[in-house]
């Protein structure tokens, strides 16, 4: 069997494999999430709430944002508390408050030592048992238990509900004033936190652990990592060593058989015809950089809300722009500018790989266009009004807010998407066909290639597999195909096919060696990154042989990061080869900003949350948004700003660019980043961790540490990156209408060449 066979056979049986893993343990997920019991009673009979008024407050906390104002089992942000920790750790203190009362005659806090270790003893007897009927579907709670949480229920209330007594505590928070104004909703936002809190200190039936597999740290109620859990973690390590070591071995050898490069004394890019349907892309290339530019103003104004929680520099805007609709924008702008740049970039090429143009692909590139920007718009507005309460529970849903981090547009915009998604899975098609009609040296790149657009066009349907009164752990399962799938996965496959093709057509790689290095990384990626999906989900309510295949899979997704380095590398020295590479040295430059991320942001950071035993005290803290930040900007950002430039550089003039604003856009943009890491995120990340390893993750989330000096003025100093960021990006803004305008390109433009730069 030849290389490219065995190649191929490999690729297959790897994504077939691994997605037959994801779907059986999917369904175990299925069978052992915690149950949503048809009543919770007491022992003397009161019923304090159903299964459908659960199911009605996780619907009221999906319309306040959701995953964008808190988090739920450590998903979403992390300005205001985890409310299943919080509530635990309350519902807690309260309770033995109760029996220290009774027994005693003073409030646990002044009870002897003696007497409070035997009321913790107690309580985790009381709050550990699982009392839940699978025969009546009821769970029984003693009248102890009720009092202890109706008392916490009213705290909630008048947080939530806008009371005057908390106004300090929702500054902290970034939680804006009367967020639920409805007492009923009220009631019901409480129900489902007490369910979510209750999975996190119930054991499963027959175990010491809990349906959340112990998480979070709670020490009160003997929440601990499992030894599952470090087990796990460590033999996850030794894999990730073991397979580095291979692959590092395999590319040696494999670079021995690579024959000499000779690079084209001529741009092999002058030839190409620019057609009537790649020049339509140019308006998507403006739309992405607005739509970044919006993105990182809200980015400003969300990281302002967590030192000043109602204004910035004081001005009070959290009646208008509250915190979770901020950052509810600021997440989806992102990931629709990143979404439409990968678009383009496909549109572009799909004529110039196929080699022609096809019919009416110019008008299906246009009405994509319009589809776009009626989902964003749409989706935007749909979600202010949501978190402002002004739609019903159902229609919130729908037109407004989903609740969940990254798919939170409202289903009806989720399926708009989808069909412009579907649409453009047609137009690449069209494109592509003539190519994969061909048996030339390219068509493996492009078979591939092939394969990931249909990955991407198809997978985002997973996001629609689940509803507003769909189990928490059933939507965070989907919810996470869209997210690591779809984004994190056959992005990233797309991507590299992308530049396979690019760097082969440029002359930069051999096109077999591109062919056989894309199936490679990918089948390597992919290996780690299907089955890697569950490594979201060690706490969401599944079983532990979800942590064990999260774990072992997703440490096989940073071995093939170790390597990109010294790929970048030998692509950054290509560009003194030839004078004509000084055409896309800064696009170039972009991609290896890519491998700079890639390694340190998805492989380095990645890794530092990846074990279950790091992810146990670190999920919900900010070593989260500092390996987001790293990767989907570092990465996905990066690569499709650099994609932009070189459609750009295509469709404009053929003058050289004036590079000064895009130079000091390109290292401002990174410095900027490295700024906001290093001096803010990443300290705040680990003293949280800290505090949640001694005390509980309830601790690390709470307004008493995070509004210590010391944190608070980490977070200040978060300023001087987003500072330096914000000014990277304006200049890159700068440069991109000067593209219109003229002012980026050096000298004059000549006779020939004016009208083609109009019409770009």
């Amino acid at each position: 069997m030849s290389t490219d066979k065995k190649l191929w056979t490999t690729l297959v049986l790897v994504v077939s494999g691994t997605f037959l893993v994801l779907g059986f343990f999917g369904g175990e997920i299925y069978r052992q999430a915690p149950p949503i019991p048809a009543r919770v009673v007491t022992e003397s009979g009161t019923i304090l709430m159903s299964a459908d008024e659960i199911l009605d407050g996780q619907q009221v906390w999906q319309s306040t944002g959701g995953q964008q104002l808190g988090s739920i089992w450590g998903h979403g942000a992390y300005q205001a508390p985890d409310w299943s920790a919080d509530w635990l750790h309350r519902e807690s203190l309260a309770l033995l408050d109760v029996w220290s009362q009774a027994e005693y005659g003073v409030d646990y806090e002044l009870a002897s030592p003696d007497e409070q270790g035997a009321l913790e003893s107690r309580l985790q007897r009381e709050l550990r048992t699982n009392t839940f009927d699978e025969d009546t579907g009821d769970l029984v709670v003693s009248d102890q238990r009720a009092l202890a949480m109706a008392t916490t229920a009213e705290h909630f209330h008048a947080l939530f509900g806008g009371h005057p007594s908390l106004d300090g505590l929702r500054e902290d928070y970034a939680l804006h004033d009367g967020a639920v104004t409805d007492p009923e909703r009220l009631e019901r936002l409480t129900d489902f936190f007490f369910w979510t809190s209750w999975a996190c200190v119930t054991e499963r039936p027959g175990k010491s652990y809990t349906y959340t597999n112990n998480w979070p740290h709670e020490p009160l109620v003997g929440n601990a990592p499992t030894a599952a859990n470090i087990l796990w973690s460590v033999l996850s390590i030794m894999l990730l060593l073991g397979a580095t070591a291979a692959l590092v071995w395999y590319h040696e050898a494999r670079r021995k058989d690579e024959g000499p490069l000779t690079i084209p004394r001529r741009d092999p890019l002058a030839r190409l015809q620019v057609t009537p349907s790649m020049r339509a892309v140019a308006k998507y290339a403006a739309v992405v950089v607005a739509l970044f530019v919006v993105q990182v103003l809200l980015g400003a104004l969300t990281a302002h809300y967590t030192v000043e929680g109602d204004a910035f520099f004081g001005i009070s805007l959290s009646g208008i722009l509250p915190y979770a609709v901020t950052r509810t924008w600021h997440v989806q702008t992102a990931i629709f500018w990143i979404a439409t740049a990968f678009l383009a970039a496909g549109l572009f090429l799909a004529p110039w790989i196929g080699g022609r143009e096809p019919r009416y692909q110019k008008l299906g590139v246009n009405v994509l266009f319009g589809a776009l920007l009626l989902v964003v718009g749409g989706s935007l507005v749909g979600e202010w009004l949501s978190i402002q309460q002004k739609l019903g529970l159902d229609a919130g849903f729908w037109f407004g807010h989903q609740g969940y981090e990254y798919v939170e547009l409202g289903r009806a915009w989720q399926i708009a998407l989808f069909g412009g998604l579907i649409l453009w899975l047609v137009l690449m098609l069209r494109g592509l066909w003539p190519a994969l009609s061909r048996r030339d040296s390219e068509h493996g790149t492009i078979a591939l290639f092939t394969a990931a657009v249909v990955a991407i066009g198809t997978l985002y349907g997973a996001g629609l597999f689940y509803g507003a009164r769909s189990h928490l752990s059933v939507a965070e399962f989907w919810r996470w195909w869209v997210v690591h799938l779809w984004v994190e996965g056959f992005f990233e496959v797309f991507a590299t096919g992308t530049l396979a093709f690019l760097f082969t057509r440029l002359g930069l790689v051999h096109a077999r060696n591109a062919k056989r290095a894309f199936l490679a990384s990918t089948t390597i990626f992919l290996l780690g990154g299907i089955p890697g999906t569950f490594h979201h989900l060690y706490f969401s309510g599944t079983p532990v042989s979800v942590t064990a295949i999260g774990a072992m899979f997703s440490a096989l997704e940073v071995v093939p990061l170790v390597l990109i380095g010294w790929e970048a590398l030998e692509t950054l020295r290509m560009e003194h080869k030839a004078v004509w590479m000084d055409r896309y040295r800064w696009p170039i430059r972009f991609f290896v900003g890519v491998a700079f991320w890639n390694l340190v942001g998805a492989g380095l950071f990645g890794f530092l949350i990846n074990p279950p035993v790091a992810l146990y005290f670190m999920q919900g803290l900010n070593t989260t948004p500092v390996h987001a930040h790293t990767a989907l900007f570092g990465v996905y950002g990066l690569l499709s700003l650099g994609l932009i430039l070189m459609i750009l550089r295509k469709l404009g003039s053929d003058r050289p660019w004036r590079e000064g604003a895009l130079q000091y856009s390109f290292w401002a943009m990174n410095g900027g980043l490295a700024l906001m890491v290093v001096l803010s995120l990443l300290p705040i990340g680990l003293a949280q961790t800290w505090a949640s390893v001694e005390h509980g993750l309830w601790y690390a989330r709470s307004a008493d540490f995070l509004q210590l000096p010391a944190l608070e003025t980490l977070r200040w100093l978060r300023i001087v990156g987003d500072s330096v960021f914000l000014s990277g990006v304006a200049a890159l803004a700068w440069f991109t209408l000067g593209l219109k305008t003229g002012w980026s390109y050096e000298g004059e433009p000549a006779p020939a060449l004016t009208s083609r730069a109009q019409e770009a």
